[in-house]
């Protein structure tokens, strides 16, 4: 047979074969920029976003030149698509209609996210800013740097956009649950239903199990027998909260595969494409939660992010509101920073906040 069209999905695109190429039918021909595409993550995002054939222009952007990570892109066959590298902000971000943004200084061993706070929501203050001077009709904006939910905070703030077009990666920390109980009952990660963490990304992250479900079996049901003891469970909890650290343990660097490839299936689903699977850090403002970016129940598509807020166990909504303290406390932190205003003043900033 000489012609065949099949469905890949992983890649989650169609493509036609013959004798002699293949043709990617993109998502959209509307500008993605990928902000920090010098570094490992960004690089990442650039060969994932061009493999799952998202758009047909592409625009690298860092303050380090990007052009060696274009060249290679170039030189891997990818040649239904317009691929751009630049140092230049005004350059990368004019006409974008979409950005991924991993543009802050990474983790180090023995460092916290929180220790990364300062300096990174600075650089977020400027994406913001540079958001609305030269790209305000962007669609969305995915924010990975951390301390994502502050940085996430911080550029919607200053970029003027509404909340649901500004989100940050979340759902690595509900990956990491649904791997490590993949692992431990010895079945396929999408045999793992149910799983989710909420709050804040990292250390101080709620971590919901009452949903869970193994394989069809309840994860309540087993937590406390011989096959899982409730000890191991309350381990497994706590390793997973630092399972960025482990990776720098196991890599001697922090995590640059897995934020990259679910940051660009967050974009995917901005775009239009499949609906984004896992929790994605929000902009929230209810009676109880307030002022603040964080991971929610939520929904991800070309009409924005929307939340919910989740419900479980006492303890585990309990773990949450916990989980929003520590988020305030580093908000309010940027306050005496002066890297943002008094919430009472960002209407100012932002009137869609």
């Amino acid at each position: 047979m000489k012609y065949a069209a099949f469905f890949v999905p992983l890649q989650h695109f169609l493509i036609i074969h013959s004798n002699y190429n293949y043709t990617i039918m993109a998502l959209t021909n509307e500008k993605l920029t990928i902000v920090g595409a010098a570094g490992m993550i960004g690089s990442n995002m650039a060969q994932t976003a061009l493999m799952m054939g998202l758009t047909t222009e592409i625009c690298l952007y860092d303050v380090f030149s990007p052009e060696g990570v274009a060249e290679e892109m170039r030189q891997s066959g990818f040649d239904d698509v317009n691929i751009v590298a630049t140092t230049d902000a005004e350059e990368a971000f004019k006409n974008a209609k979409y950005i991924i943004s991993s543009g802050g200084a990474p983790r180090k061993a023995g460092m916290t996210r929180e220790d990364l706070l300062a300096g990174n929501c600075k650089i977020a203050e400027e994406l913001g800013q540079n958001i609305k001077k030269f790209c305000p009709d962007v669609k969305h904006v995915v924010i990975i740097f951390n301390p994502a939910d502050l940085t996430g905070l911080v550029t919607l703030l200053y970029s003027g956009l509404k909340p649901g077009q500004v989100t940050t990666l979340a759902g690595l920390d509900t990956t990491r649950l649904q791997s490590a109980l993949a692992k431990k009952f010895g079945v396929m990660q999408n045999q793992i239903t149910g799983c989710a963490t909420y709050g804040g990304h990292g250390e101080q992250m709620a971590v919901f199990g009452s949903h869970v479900e193994i394989a069809g079996r309840k994860l309540t049901d087993i937590i406390g027998t011989a096959e899982f003891p409730a000890e191991e469970w309350e381990q497994m909890k706590i390793d997973v909260t630092k399972g960025g650290a482990k990776i720098i343990e196991l890599r001697g660097r922090s995590s640059f595969q897995s934020p990259a490839y679910l940051s660009v299936e967050m974009i995917r689903a901005a775009m239009g494409g499949e609906p984004f699977r896992f929790p994605v850090g929000t902009y929230v403002k209810t009676d109880k939660y307030d002022h603040i970016m964080m991971a929610m129940k939520t929904t991800m598509t070309a009409e924005g992010a929307k939340f919910e807020v989740p419900q479980g166990t006492p303890d585990e909504n309990a773990k949450l509101d916990q989980s929003y303290e520590h988020l305030c406390k580093m908000r309010d932190e940027l306050v005496t920073l002066n890297i943002v205003p008094p919430v009472s003043e960002w209407s100012k900033i932002n009137p869609n906040l």
